[in-house]
């Protein structure tokens, strides 16, 4: 398809149709501070192929990658071992080259891949029913937040405190196009995770509630309390899972009364790929099914009794009237939910177990060394594979100083919430099975000399 550059005149004529008087007005909603008001400075205008490969393959070499240090960074995002077996897989040509099936009954290969993944999901998260995959954790969670509030015809929406803030950021700029009132807390950096305080915050207005399991502060929550809470309510329980493979060796949410189940499966056969692309995951109770956004892929026979594949499911707006989409996604992580897929077919039931179980103890190894260090405190003795650690002054200062020694210690509450000082000395520090007695070695003897 050729490029045909527009004239003024038609710029002018399709701002006009719009409503906007110039260009600038449709970034209105992009803060001023964010917006640049010409070149970067110290940018320069142009230069060589050769001078810019230089160029920014020194600055990548100003990155402390995962595998190169000892790493305890999560709060989201986890690093495990991805077998190589996943990345050749996902590179084969049938894989690598799909793309979201238009007629799709003709690509039997990858509606029956799509079919496994959603099985493999609603196993993990315990749900009747999960679908084709979405973005990510954080815009699954509002998905969920919106499927609520269609099942439920209410718009009040109340948030537990050990959400993930990022997750919160989302649901919060989401929700400024649709009106729901969303209501939520920075959470505290004590043991308890508050479910008692966020039984009483749900009435009879309330669309749902949404809470992290594990949350942001590794603790684990009472789902089946919760649950009977807002369903007593009428309301729906959404848990939100951003470390899969705590469902290892926790019970699975679906199981313990959650209505809806989203997720990150990044931690399983994704990688950390210095953020993106990462991976919904979203199931839920099987009498929800019509109002669950994305797709869903179902099997069936054909007309001579041999097994096939179906789009079951699709109200997104590329196939129905938009007014009555369920969401405006236009596609799924189709590589990425491959790649979980193989990773977890690799694992199985037992391997996946295995995995939770070790990441635990290497957790549990890593809390027993950093209590023994003066001034450290364990706020959370309950956990998976992360916790929160109370340490002397700022923790911010002691990421960055264990960082200058090599260490990727921990991601510091003060940076996940800003302007909460009575967080700035949480530090959250994960493990998992790719951390050794090493690594734990030089995290403890590097913290125990920047606190001495």
């Amino acid at each position: 398809m050729r490029y045909l550059p527009l004239r003024d005149a038609d710029r002018t004529a399709m701002l006009a149709t719009v409503g906007a008087t110039s260009i600038d007005d449709l970034f209105v909603d992009v803060p001023a501070d964010a917006r640049l008001a010409g070149p970067l400075e110290g940018l320069p205008l142009h230069a060589s192929e050769m001078a810019v490969e230089r160029h920014m393959a020194a600055l990548a070499g100003k990155n402390l990658s995962a595998g190169s240090a000892p790493f305890f960074l999560g709060a989201g995002a986890y690093r495990h071992h991805v077998p190589a077996s996943v990345d050749h897989l996902i590179q084969r040509g049938e894989f690598l080259t799909a793309y979201t099936p238009y007629q799709p009954e003709i690509a039997q290969g990858t509606l029956q891949v799509l079919f496994e993944f959603q099985t493999q999901v609603a196993r993990l998260l315990g749900t009747e029913v999960a679908n084709a995959s979405m973005y990510d954790g954080s815009t699954a969670c509002w998905e969920a937040i919106a499927m609520a509030g269609r099942i439920t015809r209410r718009q009040r929406v109340v948030i537990s405190s050990g959400l993930h803030p990022h997750y919160v950021e989302t649901v919060r700029t989401m929700a400024r196009f649709t009106g729901d009132s969303i209501e939520s807390e920075a959470p505290r950096l004590e043991a308890d995770p508050g479910d008692a305080a966020l039984a009483t915050r749900i009435d009879g207005e309330t669309s749902c509630v949404v809470v992290q399991y594990p949350d942001i502060m590794g603790r684990i929550p009472d789902l089946p309390a919760i649950a009977a809470a807002a369903q007593g309510q009428g309301a729906l329980l959404i848990v939100v899972v951003t470390e899969p493979v705590a469902l290892g060796m926790l019970e699975s949410p679906g199981v313990l009364g959650a209505d809806i189940v989203v997720g990150e499966g990044q931690a399983i056969g994704v990688g950390l790929q210095f953020g993106g692309p990462y991976l919904g995951l979203f199931g839920c109770r099987s009498k929800f099914v019509r109002q669950m956004p994305g797709r869903l892929c179902g099997e069936t026979v054909d007309a001579e009794g041999r097994r096939g594949f179906v789009l079951t499911l699709s109200t997104r707006e590329q196939h129905i009237r938009r007014e009555k989409a369920t969401s405006n996604i236009c596609t799924n992580s189709g590589l990425c939910a491959l790649a979980f897929s193989i990773h977890m077919t690799l694992l199985g039931g037992t391997g996946l177990a295995r995995m939770a179980a070790l990441s635990h103890h290497r957790a549990r190894q890593t809390a027993a060394r950093l209590a023994e260090i003066p001034g450290v405190e364990i706020v959370n003795p309950i956990f998976f594979n992360e916790f929160a650690v109370r340490v002397p002054g700022d923790a911010r200062e002691v990421v960055r100083e264990l960082a200058d020694r090599g260490i990727l210690g921990g991601v510091s509450c003060g940076r996940l919430y800003p302007g909460h000082e009575e967080l700035a000395q949480g530090l959250l520090v994960a493990a998992t099975e790719t951390t050794t007695p090493e690594d734990i070695e030089a995290l403890g003897t590097a913290l125990a000399e920047i606190l001495a």
